[in-house]
């Protein structure tokens, strides 16, 4: 188990480890399990590793590093954190707003 560290509210990460030779044998059940429990599963070998992800929260990660890489966007979210923190209310659009050309 590897700490997310205090600002995740002490969740933890259960990264299962399987050798290749185990993953070359059981891959269609580490495959399920790491789906099922969306959870990642570290493929070990001789010549390093490979992380196996669940496709859902791989989008997601993408994702947040895409925002994360955005000066602006990353400005906007931590000002956002930071209102919430206060516990104020963020100022923003509707729903209907923000999506009123789609």
């Amino acid at each position: 188990m590897f700490p997310l560290g205090s600002n995740n509210n002490d969740k933890e990460v259960n990264m299962r480890t399987v050798t290749l030779d185990q993953a070359a044998i059981d891959l269609k059940s580490i495959i399920q399990r790491t789906i099922r429990d969306r959870d990642e599963t570290v493929i070990a070998s001789n010549e390093g590793a490979v992380v196996l992800i669940d496709e859902n929260e791989w989008s997601n990660i993408k994702e947040m590093l895409r925002l994360l890489s955005d000066k602006k966007s990353l400005a906007a979210l931590l000002e956002s954190h930071a209102i919430r923190d206060r516990g104020e209310k963020p100022e923003g659009m509707s729903a209907e707003e923000a999506f009123n050309d789609v």
